[in-house]
């Protein structure tokens, strides 16, 4: 694996959908999700890092060092379990908790600093871990607890550039699920809900220092983070999310581990307009993004990936 990255970065991404639900959410019945105050759709940071994390699991296939931790069907417990193998509890996986506490317990009075080698295995073998941080204390009871890792990589809500307007659609299948209903009717009636077409704006952040001094993120991480948001949506298609892409990844990068400005300064000179003429925005054509090069800060460098 490479050293550590070295410098601070920013970045911008810009991702559309069309005819398709971005975020459901649960407590409205799965709607897109709007700000009720403002109409601008959102999407939670949560979602686009379950993007990132698939298409990593998809491209590397559990490859050394890039594991994903927080995945579908594979318990917590089970890789926490392979953490403490590590620290030289070798019967973690098939321990009671009460005998892995006393186990604990005994390496510690030998000296051995369970709680770093833990948490250095699940950060040397998990990308999302290494990447995004976790909170791994899903048996405290049991005192199976790898302790929280602050990750250097943060995401904020995605939020539409203009407000949007859902629409819920009623679609009819001839399915019919039970031979009552076949003789009863001949079709179902169901909805889907679709914005029908919006661009969200995401801005994130890497922090070089955590990735030095906490979980070890090094370059090739980098590459491969900036490569997974860039394909986040091309291996998730589905009817239900329409058509969604990343169309712009703006990315802002200091010569140093600490920075030299604040992040708020760098978004600032990313704009997204409609362009004149534009009512309702169907396409990513229907807008302008520039980025104001000239009142970068010195020390700060802008490449676009999109």
């Amino acid at each position: 694996m490479s050293d550590c990255i070295k410098n601070r970065y920013e970045f911008v991404i810009l991702f559309d959908v069309e005819n398709g639900n971005p975020n459901g959410d649960p407590d409205a019945g799965n709607m897109p999700r709007v700000d009720p105050e403002t109409g601008y759709g959102l999407v939670t940071d949560v979602c686009l890092k379950r993007k990132i994390r698939n298409y990593v699991e998809t491209a590397k296939e559990d490859k050394t060092g890039c594991r994903i931790y927080i995945k579908d069907g594979v318990p917590l417990n089970a890789s926490d379990r392979e953490g403490f193998a590590y620290a030289g509890i070798d019967d973690a996986p098939s321990m009671k908790p009460e005998d892995l506490k006393k186990a604990i317990k005994a390496r510690k009075d030998a000296g051995v600093d369970v709680d770093h080698q833990v948490k250095e295995f699940m950060c040397q073998n998990f990308f999302d871990i290494r990447t995004f941080g976790a909170v791994m204390t899903t048996m405290v009871k049991g005192n199976l607890n790898c302790g929280q890792i602050r990750g250097p990589v943060q995401l904020g809500f995605a939020r539409s550039i203009d407000p949007v307007v859902p629409q819920e659609i009623t679609i009819t299948r001839v399915a019919i699920t039970t031979e009552a209903d076949a003789e009863n009717k001949g079709t179902e009636m169901g909805r889907k809900y679709i914005v029908p077409y919006a661009l969200y704006r995401c801005e994130g952040y890497v922090s070089a220092n955590l990735a030095r001094t906490v979980t070890g993120f090094s370059e090739d991480d980098l590459e491969l983070l900036w490569k997974a948001i860039l394909n986040m949506f091309e291996h998730d298609h589905s009817a239900a999310r329409g058509k969604m892409a990343v169309r712009d990844l703006i990315v802002f990068q200091h010569d140093t581990e600490l920075g030299c400005a604040p992040a708020w300064k760098l978004f600032d000179t990313v704009s997204v307009v409609r362009k004149d003429g534009v009512v309702s925005p169907r396409t990513y054509a229907d807008y302008t993004v520039s980025v104001d090069e000239a009142a970068l800060p010195v020390g700060v460098h802008c490449t676009r990936m999109g």
